[in-house]
């Protein structure tokens, strides 16, 4: 049975720091891309960053400069460090694992407000 679960969302201030972290166990095939997206309330999910396999990564916009996406291959497990983090990043982080199959974890809820 795959299973994709995050952690370390919760409620920080404006300007604050955050560090997520996503583990995946069982799942089939070789792992390619991980991944953040995020959806804050009212509007789609959207992506936030990737790392392939090779360490190359992919940032939004919207966070780049701020979010560091990191992986440990050999633990099937994805981080997001945030810094500098604004009201406007509030929202659901959900953690994407691709292999042959596309698994997506149940969300944590990222809070920025003074």
């Amino acid at each position: 049975q795959a299973q994709v679960v995050e952690s370390g969302g919760g409620l920080v201030q404006p300007g604050g720091s955050l560090r997520l972290s996503c583990a995946a166990s069982g799942i089939f095939g070789s792992i390619t891309v991980m991944g953040w997206y995020r959806q804050a309330p009212g509007k789609e999910r959207e992506l936030a960053a990737t790392i392939t396999s090779g360490g190359n990564t992919n940032y939004a916009g919207s966070v780049k400069g701020r979010f560091t996406i990191s992986r440990d291959n050999a633990k099937n497990s994805v981080y997001l460090q945030m810094n500098s983090l604004k009201p406007e990043d509030t929202a659901v982080y959900y953690c994407n694992v691709r292999s042959l199959l596309n698994y997506w974890g149940k969300g944590t809820l990222v809070t920025v407000s003074s």
